[in-house]
């Protein structure tokens, strides 16, 4: 890594420039790729701020370690609240803290989301800008597909490094197997003619290369650290936005204990994820008025969706002991189910992620978890359940709110049993009888039981979305070009922009938001 210009370590911060073109805010799969895009032209002076270090360590850049990165010094460690829906439990909702955010930290699945999610936020924003076809050409862009040539669906070339897993293990190879005995199609890849229709079973897409990970931050901006007009500070927190009016002209930010104020001359882009973009957002004054008055913060814009309409995917963990212990693959994340329970429905309900080691939830891993495993989790990926974030105070280190409010929704149990019950009859397969000797959980169980189960087993996968998102309602933060209301020179680059969460694992749609605003943004500066 360029330390120079990636990593300061100065508390005045050196030479660092204070005044920039551009201000980006968090170097995660979105802000990465509106820097590295914007600091391809030369006459563009760009700072990438990140809150957390380097991502050149072990647990990072090792594909079978990023479960070492959950709860270390590389994740945020959110909790949500304590849920009355899940027996009072608070459920832990990680998310990246170091360069790459949740690319450098995360399972490394490339899931591109259903055609229809884009259609979606095409109607919701009211531009087709947003449709599948527009977002196919976009995917073109960004991928180097190493897989089996689809020249429609997929791209040569680009920037992010995208495979099959290579030589998966055989429980992930059973697994497809066992879907397809039930009368799921399966298909080459879960991110092409797969996500147009019904669903369907396939090993996972990954972003891995030479065995180790390849981060969105290691594709966009790695190559470009040692240039003179990118400057990438670490361990710098944006506390706040800096205001002419309701004109944004730069940021707070902090490093250790020492305040620090960065210029934007002409815009300012928070990428900072669907938790900490609501809440600088709120402690600079743009949200709801009535929670800002709460905390004695000066309102500059009244915009009630801000911190509104948090989602996630929830999922339900099915463990199998294994007859022999097993090796794991890339990640331990080597296969993949999405499938509309009802054909009528216009997305995928049922999103289903394989690992190839057993987890379980605090809550019933005390019924009985084998030294030797797998587990499937049973996925919601639409729930209804909706949550939103709060204040505790006005100050950047008090900490946010989270009321996730999951499974609140009567629906999201229903599905819940719905989708166990499919990962219970996959598991049962004749497809893994030479590998797994017996379910260990959840088990045969009756309703009252189950319920029990679902509520104590359900954890995240960690995409949490939705808090400041695209539309034309009362209720829309930003607009089809991502700009947030009432406000100049802001725009808002991440999972939080959208509608509604998309099926499947959040990164790669994470990295579409990014090349769509630095299309934007170079558009509307002729860059």
């Amino acid at each position: 890594m360029t330390k120079a210009r990636s990593e300061v370590s100065r508390s005045d911060h050196g030479d660092v420039a204070a005044r920039y073109d551009f201000i980006v805010c968090g170097a995660g799969s979105s802000g990465s790729v509106v820097a590295g895009r914007l600091a391809a032209d030369p006459g563009v002076r760009v700072l990438l701020i990140e809150a957390g270090g380097s991502d050149d360590v072990v647990e990072v850049m090792t594909p079978a370690q990023w479960p070492l990165n959950l709860g270390s010094d590389r994740d945020w460690a959110f909790k949500a609240e304590p849920n009355p829906h899940l027996n009072g439990r608070t459920i832990p909702l990680s998310m990246g803290k170091v360069l790459g955010g949740g690319s450098s930290i995360n399972v490394m699945v490339w899931a591109r989301g259903h055609q229809n999610d884009w259609e979606h936020f095409a109607a919701e924003a009211q531009d087709p800008a947003w449709n599948y076809e527009s977002i196919l050409e976009i995917y073109r862009r960004i991928e180097n597909w190493q897989g089996a040539p689809d020249p429609r669906r997929r791209g040569e070339g680009g920037p992010v490094h995208v495979q099959p897993a290579v030589n998966p293990q055989p429980i992930a190879s059973a697994m497809v197997e066992a879907a397809k005995s039930l009368g799921l199609p399966t298909f080459d890849s879960p991110n092409g003619a797969m996500m147009e229709g019904r669903g369907g079973a396939a090993i996972n897409d990954l972003i891995v290369r030479g065995g180790r990970r390849s981060s969105i931050f290691r594709a966009y901006v790695h190559p470009k650290l040692g240039q003179p007009n990118l400057t990438a500070l670490t361990n710098t927190t944006v506390s706040r936005l800096i205001f002419d009016g309701t004109t944004v002209i730069g940021v707070e930010a902090f490093r250790g204990s020492a305040r620090h104020l960065y210029m934007a001359d002409r815009e300012v882009v928070l990428s900072l994820g669907a938790i900490n973009t609501p809440k600088v957002l709120m402690q600079s004054g743009i949200g709801p008025e009535a929670e800002l008055r709460r905390h004695g913060v000066p309102v500059i814009q009244h915009l009630p969706g801000v911190g509104q309409n948090h989602q996630d995917h929830v999922s339900f963990g099915c463990v199998f002991e294994y007859r022999e212990p097993q090796p794991v693959g890339y990640g331990g994340s080597e296969a993949t189910l999405y499938w509309k329970s009802d054909a009528s429905l216009a997305l995928p309900d049922m999103f289903h992620c394989q690992l190839e080691f057993p987890v379980a939830s605090p809550e019933t891993a005390v019924l009985g978890v084998p030294a030797h495993g797998w587990t499937m989790f049973a996925g919601l990926a639409h729930p209804k359940s909706r949550g939103s974030l709060h204040l505790s105070g006005p100050n950047f280190d008090d900490p946010i709110r989270i009321n996730a409010n999951t499974l609140a929704h009567p629906d999201d149990l229903k599905t819940a049993f719905a989708n166990i019950e499919l990962c219970r009859e996959l598991g049962s397969n004749a497809a893994f009888n030479a590998l797994v000797k017996r379910e260990a959980l959840p088990g045969k169980l009756d309703a009252r039981a189950m319920e029990s189960f679902a509520r104590n087993a359900a954890v995240t996968y960690w995409h949490q979305s939705c808090t400041a998102k695209m539309g034309c309602d009362a209720m829309s933060v930003v607009d089809s070009r991502l700009k947030v209301y009432g406000i100049d020179r802001l725009r808002i680059a991440d999972s939080s922009i959208m509608p509604d969460i998309t099926s499947g694992n959040t990164m790669a749609p994470c990295v579409v938001i990014g090349e769509r605003a630095a299309d934007m943004i170079k558009s509307s500066h002729g860059i």
